[in-house]
């Protein structure tokens, strides 16, 4: 009888040179000290987001591992006109036997910036997860109420149109402005925030279109496209469309996120979908609309607007460039006002649309330019003269 051959795997041979095999002080801390926590104890959020983002300026000992076409690396501090404390130094110099030392932590003062929403990957994915949950639980009960044939026939086509043509916007602001803007910011701490600010457009932009297409199937003679034609050739909206695409093509990541998020938003945003839409529906016989509106309003007023004023705080307050950056923001702010007041007048004659009307478009606008006036002073911004506009 033949005995089987009989065959063996290779036997890994420990040389400890694999990771994690090195003992030393800390090799069994649960968190890291790499970095100074803004409080006493440091967060979760922190340990997951500060420094994710690497910085010659700081430890990157074999400095930006790549470069762009015109020689920079990584994240030149100059793709925005504002600064922070520490952004005129020059980068460390790194070379063979330098040991790769950097500057104290934090290397300038963008890094000092923190999320006041602490998001990160799981808090993100568990926000939107539960805000479409609800939404869809709105439109279903309200599918099953036949909630939707208690609409006035004039206010469908206002909803075919104008909320329709709202999610052009997002998308566009979403898409191309933070989506951008989250690219050219020079920390993860900024990265992780507008990111999730870019998502929250594009979300809303998607809601507002699957909710187009529920209308579509649940009320006889309601137009799908009808918003595509408002956006295009509607005067009413052209004020918009122009601002909303000029928002777009800004270089400059902090003047893109100032304006849309500072100005535009409060000016035109909320004057919208607050003083407008989320006034005007319930007296037409729509409970559902203002649902989704207001959870585009709560992601802007409750957490889009908290990180970019924390941010925008740092820079107007900055131990070096304070005065800098506050002339460079009033600067932007007589640039971008004027827009926003012009495309929000455009939008006047919406008011008027529906047969059980809202309160007046100017109480709107005021009530619209009180709030953006006490974002600025928040921000220790004066309000341009434009305003008065």
């Amino acid at each position: 009888m033949t005995t089987p051959e009989q065959r063996d795997l290779p036997r890994p041979v420990f040389t400890d040179a694999e990771a994690g095999a090195k003992v030393f002080p800390d090799s069994t801390e649960r968190r890291f000290n790499y970095y100074t926590p803004k409080k006493r104890k440091q967060t979760h959020y922190e340990d997951v987001t500060v420094e994710v983002q690497p910085d010659p300026r700081h430890y990157l000992a074999q400095g930006w591992l790549y470069g762009f076409s015109d020689g920079r690396g990584g994240y030149p501090l100059d793709w925005t006109a504002l600064k922070a404390w520490g952004s005129d130094r020059p980068e460390p110099e790194r070379f063979p036997g330098s040991g790769g030392k950097g500057y104290d932590w934090p290397a300038t003062g963008w890094h000092e910036f923190r999320d006041p929403n602490e998001e990160w990957e799981l808090t993100f994915y568990r926000y939107n997860s539960n805000v479409v949950r609800q939404l869809n639980q709105n439109i279903d009960a309200a599918r099953q109420a036949k909630a939707f044939e208690q609409w006035n026939p004039n206010w469908v086509h206002f909803v075919e149109r104008n909320v329709g043509a709202w999610m052009h916007v997002d998308h566009g602001l979403g898409l191309y402005l933070f989506a951008n803007a989250n690219r050219r910011a020079p920390t993860n701490m900024h990265n992780n925030a507008i990111s999730v600010n870019s998502m929250h457009r594009i979300r809303a932009a998607q809601d507002l279109a699957l909710y187009n297409l529920t209308l579509t199937e649940e009320i006889d003679g309601f137009d799908g496209a009808a918003h595509i034609e408002a956006w295009n050739s509607d005067p009413a909206w052209q004020g918009v469309r122009e601002t909303a695409e000029r928002l777009t093509g800004i270089d400059d990541w902090c003047e893109a996120i100032f304006a849309a998020n500072v100005v535009f938003e409060p000016l035109v945003g909320e004057l919208f979908r607050s003083h407008l839409v989320q006034h005007a529906a319930p007296r037409n016989g729509d409970f559902v609309t203002p649902t989704l509106v207001g959870a585009e309003e709560y992601d802007f007023a409750e957490r889009d607007l908290r990180y970019t004023t924390a941010m925008f705080e740092l820079l107007t307050n900055d131990k070096e460039f304070a005065d800098h950056n506050k002339a460079q923001l009033q600067q932007w702010l007589s640039a971008w006002v004027p827009r926003a007041i012009a495309a929000a007048r455009t939008l006047q004659p919406l008011w008027s649309q529906p047969d059980a009307k809202p309160a007046r478009f100017e109480d709107g606008l005021d009530a619209a330019k009180s709030r953006f006036s006490g974002i600025l002073s928040d921000l220790s911004l004066e309000a341009p003269k434009e305003l008065a506009q």
